[in-house]
């Protein structure tokens, strides 16, 4: 299957949209208590607004989109950190019937290439505890654990 990673356009919106919803959907299953039903998540006119930054990318495959990508760069400078520049990966998202096909290797290739582009020192991403799936893959790709969020109810 080839894939094609690039930036999402206005007729990109039905399917970008139908993914979003798919992964609220999972953060609501795992975490209603978190995550509510919206669908959509993203709106025609918030899509319109995005489409005019530079973070957004969607994975393409026979003129289909099956994945969703959003990076952005974050810089940490204070007197207790190492001053860095850090590439966050804040959504990642591959269709469910597209999923375990490589997609997601895919973004990170590309996730790696704007690391350079942008001069960042690092990538980090977070990841929900229930998200077994993905976990394993930012594992397998060679992420490790930075830190832990926790919560008392």
């Amino acid at each position: 299957m080839k894939i094609t990673i690039r930036t999402p356009q206005m007729q990109d919106y039905d399917r970008f949209s139908a993914i979003m919803d798919q992964v609220q959907q999972m953060h609501v299953e795992w975490r209603p208590d978190v995550y509510k039903p919206a669908s959509p998540l993203i709106t025609k006119e918030l899509f319109g607004e995005l489409l005019k930054g530079d973070s957004w990318y969607i994975a393409e495959t026979d003129g289909i989109v099956v994945g969703v990508l959003e990076v952005f760069k974050r810089h940490v400078e204070g007197p207790a950190q190492v001053t860095k520049d850090i590439l966050f990966v804040s959504t990642m998202a591959v269709d469910e019937a597209y999923r375990g096909k490589g997609i997601g290797h895919q973004f990170f290739d590309k996730v790696k290439q704007l690391k350079a582009e942008k001069g960042c020192d690092t990538i980090e991403l977070q990841v929900n505890a229930r998200n077994k799936m993905a976990y394993e893959m930012y594992r397998n790709y060679g992420f490790t654990e930075k830190s832990i969020n926790m919560e008392l109810k």
